[in-house]
């Protein structure tokens, strides 16, 4: 199976996360483009969703699906997003798509974090994914030291020659070289320093189950 094919495959499984009757947590990105498009085979059937991003939401609202402020749910019984890595516990790194802190948002609202992903993004220890940090623009510098004392290489993303600004107004800083031994520490440390809004290790917000698209199907991994 493609890899298209395969985030088709763990986007139709997790309708059965889905409560009827309830509001949804969406993720971003395309293996949740996926889901979405699953999801509205059943719209009739839930509330609707509160959504991690602009172009979630779009799609969500495109097929019919009613989005929700997230201040204005209390919780939510399941967030369904992907992953750019996840390991053998259910920490992961997030924000390829730049929408990590409304995706951490979200999480933190929900019950369960249901993961989709292909098999290529499990691993055995996070890091080898570049690690997006939004941050706000007059830390970036500085922010960069601070990884590059940690042995890493960071960078601040780019789109069109300029700094690429989120659905917040930030930037990201992209970080390569980490090994991220103790996700749970490591997102603790970072999240303290001045400037990071939010640093795309999801530790405190990790998945209770990853839904992993592979050759032979879907395979259920529960945390």
């Amino acid at each position: 199976m493609t890899q298209d094919e395969l985030k088709a495959l763990v986007g139709q499984a997790a309708l059965q996360y889905v409560v009827p009757g309830d509001i949804v947590g969406v993720g971003t990105g395309s293996t949740v483009n996926k889901f979405i498009d699953a999801l509205a085979t059943m719209k009739d059937q839930i509330k609707g969703a509160v959504s991690s991003s602009e172009a979630s939401t779009v799609r969500l609202k495109a097929l019919g699906i009613p989005v929700f402020d997230s201040n204005t749910v209390d919780r939510l019984a399941v967030y369904i997003d992907g992953a750019d890595e996840i390991d053998h516990q259910g920490h992961m790194v997030k924000g390829g798509g730049a929408a990590l802190t409304r995706e951490k948002i979200v999480a933190a609202q929900s019950d369960r974090f249901v993961c989709i992903a292909d098999e290529s993004k499990l691993v055995d220890v996070l890091g080898a994914f570049p690690l997006p940090v939004e941050v706000i623009p007059m830390s970036s510098a500085r922010v960069i030291r601070q990884f590059e004392a940690m042995g890493a290489t960071a960078v601040v993303r780019q789109k069109d020659g300029q700094p690429l600004v989120t659905d917040n107004g930030q930037h990201i800083v992209d970080v390569k070289g980490l090994k991220i031994s103790d996700p749970l520490a490591f997102e603790t440390q970072v999240s303290q320093w001045p400037g990071v809004v939010t640093v795309g290790v999801f530790a405190h917000q990790k998945a209770q189950v990853c839904l992993l698209g592979t050759a032979s199907g879907v395979k259920t991994l529960n945390f």
